[in-house]
């Protein structure tokens, strides 16, 4: 009896550790939002630079923590609509990996557009990134662009974000 016992403990530790598998999708398109931009002359044009993490390392650098990661693209003018017209993501090599937007996309004022990168899609690395494009017709209220990567292992979870940097080239 006791043994049985502890095979089913032993059964039901196993598979409440299984961990769900997402499929990893092979085409990345944010559709109903293409955009027709307006005068560019009237537009405040600018890049950001957003790091994130498909894992980070624990215990020794062979051993990894895989995340799963929410990008945040947000519009926080309260009138004006925000252009990203562009959204590539690069590993941690600096090898541009995936295009997430290819054409302008509209974010509206105070709205916010996400992407999410599956925990299982682990080929952006520990220093994945992306560099998103932008125009803006509110100068100073350009595009908050953040990232929240989290990911649990039965009782035990990590979680943390980056902030985007705007880069001048």
């Amino acid at each position: 009896m006791r043994q049985l016992l502890a095979c089913f403990a032993l059964v039901l530790a196993l598979v409440s550790c299984n961990r769900e598998k997402a499929a990893i999708p092979k085409e990345y398109k944010i559709s109903g939002r293409e955009a027709a931009l307006p005068i560019p002359d009237s537009l405040e044009h600018g890049k950001t630079y957003l790091p994130i993490y498909s894992h980070i390392y624990h215990v020794h650098e062979r051993r990894t923590y895989d995340l799963t990661v929410t990008v945040s693209i947000r519009n926080v003018s309260p009138a004006d609509t925000v252009f990203i017209l562009r959204g590539d993501y690069y590993n941690t090599k600096g090898d541009k990996i995936r295009e997430y937007i290819k054409a302008p996309i509209y974010v509206l004022p105070m709205e916010t557009v996400e992407i999410v990168i599956a925990e299982a899609d682990r080929e952006g690395g520990s220093g994945a990134n992306f560099v998103f494009d932008w125009a803006a017709q509110d100068k100073k209220n350009p595009p908050l662009i953040e990232a929240v990567m989290i990911s649990t292992y039965g009782e035990q979870g990590v979680s943390f974000s980056s902030r985007g940097v705007r880069i001048y080239e």
